[in-house]
C-alpha cells in the first residue's frame, strides 16, 4: 500500500480506502462486511468511509460491529461519517449546529468509536449560515469528538467562505473535500478546486472512481440483471446509463477498454490507476459487494506506473473532457 497526506494535514491515508455506500446493510450483511474490512486492513488500507445517510444509519451499524469484532487498535485506522441526511424531521437533516452535533453523537454510537477521524458535511446547506456550521465543527473538534472536518460536493466558493469564517473567528477550517472524481467527472477536482490546493492545502477523498460501475465495462452490452442500476432506489442510475449522454459514455468506455487491453490490464484497473495519477487525490474510496471484487480492485495499485504521460494524453484524446488549466494572474 502507498500512503498520502490528507492535504496539508499530517494524517497519512492509504491511497486506496474502503467505503460502504450502496453495499453495507443493502447488499452486504455483517459476515461479508467483516471479511472485506479485514482483507482491506491486511492490505494496508487505513481509512474506512461511511455516512449517516447510507441506509439510514444501518451501514454505520454494520461497520461498527465489524470494527468491534475485528478488534483493531484504534490508533491503526481512521473512520469517517457524514452529516446532512439524517431523518425526515427538520431537526434531523441539514447542517444546523443541532443536527451537526446530534449526528456526530449518533455516528459515534453506531460506529462504536469514541471519536471520528473525519467528519464531512455531506452536501452544502442553503438554509444554514456557513458560520454556524463551521462553529459547530470547531466545537466538536475542541471536545475531542472529531479530528478533521471537511465537505462533500461543495463548490470552491463555499469552501473558501468556510475558510474565511474560520480565519476571522479563530475557528478550525475544513481539511478535506469528498468529491466525485473519475474519468468522466473531472471539472470539480481538476478545475473548480484548482486554486484551493495551494491556497488552503485541500485534501480530497474521492468517491465513485468507477462511475457507478460504468468504467468496469459491464454496461457496454446493456444493463446486467445483478448490476447496481437495477437495485431498488437506484432507478436514477439506470436512467442515467440509458440516456443519450450515458450511451455516449459507454461508447467511450469501449475505446478506453482498447487502451487497457493494449496495456494488458482490465479497464477498471486503468480507471482506478488513472485517479491515482493525480497528486491532488489523497485517497480513492473503493466500494465492493464481495471479497473477490475488493481484492481485484486493490491490484490496480500496481498499475499506476503504466499510465505514462503518453498514455494519459491518449486517454484525454478519447474523452475530450480535460478542464482547461487555471489562469494565473
Amino acid at each position: 500500500m502507498q500512503y498520502r497526506r490528507l492535504g496539508k494535514s499530517g494524517l497519512q491515508v492509504s491511497a486506496f480506502s474502503f467505503g460502504s455506500w450502496v453495499t453495507f446493510a443493502k447488499q452486504v450483511d455483517i459476515a461479508p462486511a467483516k471479511d472485506m474490512m479485514a482483507a482491506a486492513y491486511d492490505a494496508g488500507i487505513n481509512f474506512f468511509d461511511n455516512a449517516e445517510g447510507y441506509e439510514q444509519g444501518r451501514s454505520e451499524l454494520v461497520m461498527g460491529q465489524a470494527i468491534e469484532e475485528l478488534g483493531w487498535s484504534r490508533d491503526s485506522f481512521a473512520v469517517s461519517s457524514k452529516v446532512f441526511w439524517g431523518g425526515p424531521k427538520p431537526t434531523q437533516r441539514g447542517l444546523s449546529a443541532k443536527h451537526v452535533t446530534d449526528a456526530c453523537h449518533a455516528a459515534l454510537k453506531r460506529l462504536r468509536v469514541e471519536y471520528l477521524d473525519l467528519y464531512f458535511c455531506h452536501r452544502p446547506d442553503v438554509d444554514t449560515p456557513i458560520e454556524e456550521t463551521v462553529r459547530a465543527m470547531h466545537h466538536l473538534i475542541a471536545q475531542g469528538k472529531v479530528l478533521y472536518w471537511g465537505t462533500s460536493e461543495w463548490s470552491a466558493q463555499q469552501i473558501t467562505e468556510a475558510h474565511a469564517v474560520a480565519a476571522r473567528w479563530g475557528l478550525t477550517p475544513p481539511t478535506m473535500e469528498q468529491p466525485q472524481y473519475n474519468l468522466f467527472e473531472r471539472e470539480k477536482v481538476e478545475g473548480d478546486y484548482a486554486p484551493l490546493y495551494d491556497t488552503f492545502g485541500l485534501g480530497t477523498t474521492i468517491w465513485s472512481p468507477l462511475a457507478s460501475g460504468l468504467l468496469t465495462g459491464k454496461y457496454s452490452d446493456g444493463i446486467p440483471q445483478d448490476a447496481r442500476a437495477n437495485l431498488p432506489g437506484y432507478e436514477w442510475l439506470r436512467d442515467k446509463f440509458t440516456s443519450d449522454e450515458g450511451r455516449a459514455r459507454i461508447a467511450k468506455v469501449r475505446d478506453l477498454a482498447a487502451v487497457a487491453t493494449r496495456l494488458e490490464m482490465p479497464i477498471h484497473h486503468l480507471a482506478l490507476a488513472w485517479c491515482l495519477t493525480n497528486p491532488r487525490v489523497s485517497t480513492v474510496i473503493l466500494g465492493a459487494s464481495r471479497l473477490s471484487q475488493l481484492t481485484d480492485n486493490l491490484a490496480a495499485l500496481d498499475r499506476v506506473g503504466d499510465l505514462t504521460p503518453e498514455v494519459l494524453a491518449e486517454i484525454d484524446g478519447i474523452l475530450g473532457n480535460r478542464p482547461p488549466a487555471p489562469q494565473r494572474f
